[in-house]
């Protein structure tokens, strides 16, 4: 079976953070590591070469493929920041609806930039979304 492509690294995140050149989004991906780590109560670690991620849990498809992955996490991408709330969208109820400007795919949230979004709500998503993922974690 083949091993998961994206995993811890260990690389330094402040270096990766650092490296962003705007400014603003640097800022914007500074507040969600506070953010993320508030709410897990984990250090960031580097997945892969560019999703910062905040604890762990162990999953297994039904194909018997199995790994490890952030309780939660995001990532700067060239056109939005995705943010990886693992028990997907979908589970945190009516909060996507006060959030603000938003896109979803089932697990992931898509954010433009932070001003575009009510910063308290999505306190609450990334809070709830560790606590639903609280009986699969393991670090």
């Amino acid at each position: 079976m083949a091993e998961p492509k994206t995993k811890a690294t260990g690389q330094s995140v402040d270096a990766f953070l650092d490296a962003i050149e705007d400014e603003r989004r640097r800022a914007d991906c500074r507040s969600l590591v506070a953010m993320m780590r508030e709410a897990t109560k984990a250090e960031p670690e580097m997945w892969g070469a560019g999703i910062v991620g905040f604890g762990r849990y162990r999953y297994k498809y039904e194909s018997g493929r199995e790994g490890e992955w952030p309780i939660v996490g995001f990532s700067p991408r060239k056109g939005d920041l995705s943010l990886y709330l693992m028990p997907g969208v979908g589970s945190l109820g009516d909060l996507t609806a006060k959030l603000g400007k938003y896109k979803t795919g089932k697990a992931c949230l898509y954010i433009r930039r932070l001003e575009d979004v009510d910063a308290k709500v999505l306190e609450a998503m990334i809070t709830k979304s560790v606590a639903l993922m609280k009986p699969q974690r393991v670090d």
